[in-house]
């Protein structure tokens, strides 16, 4: 199973060259959570997707994988 969410995460946390602690830290999560989703081995709550696509200023559907 792919883990397009991971990929675009990864992918848009390094285009603006932010680290993962620092993430976790914008948007209220604990510092290994944002690996385990780029590792594809938990995923968000609706929240804290959310949070991801406002503070990338893109849609939920583009983080999930179903919109290019």
């Amino acid at each position: 199973m792919e883990n397009k969410f991971g990929e675009r995460l990864r992918s848009l946390r390094q285009e603006k060259g932010i680290g993962q602690v620092a993430l976790a830290r914008e948007i209220d999560v604990g510092k290994s959570i944002i690996s385990q989703w780029e590792l594809g081995r938990c995923e968000p709550t609706l929240s804290k997707l959310i949070a991801l696509a406002a503070y990338f200023g893109v849609s939920i559907d583009y983080l999930a994988g179903l919109e290019d």
